[in-house]
């Protein structure tokens, strides 16, 4: 997108990586920075959650942020080691049901976006399941393929081959639709009413952005997303472009942050 933005204004995009604290170093950098259009911030679901997982922050994301644009959405995908019996969401249930606090679920570390999902499932589902967090997706799938535990939620991009060799099954995404990338398996809200959680990325800007600048910013990030070769990149890498205004994008942020936080609060997650 930075190299498309470039291209499109004849302005150089460039991309700097501030890591630390899961994404708050940048979006403490951009909430303080000048509203002058020239500092962009690549959000994403970790700040809707990290309002939810963070008492004491130098900003807040929703009332410093200015949104822009929606970038991409990237599924989530619940899957099992084939040594537990259930084949569907219905079967799960009943079988967590029958065994309460024997389901080891995994993740790639505390506070995590597959954590979250599986919290909301336990919350949603009325199930209870140990949480038993790895450092890593990677480390959670290989404990996952040993056995070592029985579920996990990972990104579907990282798990679709071995759901599709066999050594894990799939049991449905997390994403409010099927996924083309493997459309036969059901999404979870087909059993759940309501349910969805996915990872997802965007464009904001410091508040007191002037709207021309936004404005100019969302018409061409979403001319992007309609290229062909823009949505054969997000295919490769396994996201789903996400056009949107500036306000249905503020609008996924608002309401992300507000089911997160009642998913930290039921599952008494808190980072520092």
């Amino acid at each position: 997108m930075a190299q498309w933005l470039s291209e499109r204004l004849n302005q150089p995009f460039i991309v700097e990586n501030r890591p630390g604290a899961g994404n708050n170093l940048g979006t403490e950098m951009v909430a303080k920075a000048l509203p002058d259009g020239y500092t962009l911030l690549l959000a994403s679901s970790n700040n809707a959650s990290n309002a939810a997982l963070y008492d004491h922050l130098n900003f807040d994301f929703v009332r410093d942020i200015t949104p822009v644009a929606g970038i991409a959405r990237t599924t989530l995908v619940m899957v099992l080691n084939p040594s537990v019996p259930a084949k569907t969401i219905p079967e799960f249930v009943a079988y967590a049901k029958a065994n309460p606090g024997k389901i080891n679920m995994a993740s790639s570390g505390v506070g995590s976006i597959g954590q979250l999902a599986g919290e909301l499932f336990k919350m949603m589902a009325g199930v209870n399941m140990i949480h038993v967090p790895y450092r890593g997706n990677g480390p959670a799938l290989s404990g996952l393929l040993a056995g070592e535990v029985e579920v996990l939620f990972p990104s579907l991009a990282s798990a679709i081959g071995h759901i599709k060799g066999g050594r894990l099954r799939g049991l449905a995404v997390t994403s409010a639709t099927r996924s083309d990338a493997i459309p036969e398996l059901p999404s979870i809200g087909e059993f759940i009413s309501g349910y969805e959680i996915s990872t997802w990325y965007g464009v904001g800007v410091p508040k007191g952005t002037p709207t021309e600048i936004i404005d100019k910013l969302n018409r061409e990030i979403n001319v992007g997303l309609a290229d062909p070769k823009m949505a054969k990149r997000f295919a490769e890498l396994g996201d789903i472009p996400m056009p949107m205004t500036p306000s249905e994008f503020g609008k996924l942020v608002a309401n992300d942050t507000e089911k997160l936080t009642k998913v930290a609060r039921f599952a008494s997650i808190k980072l520092q």
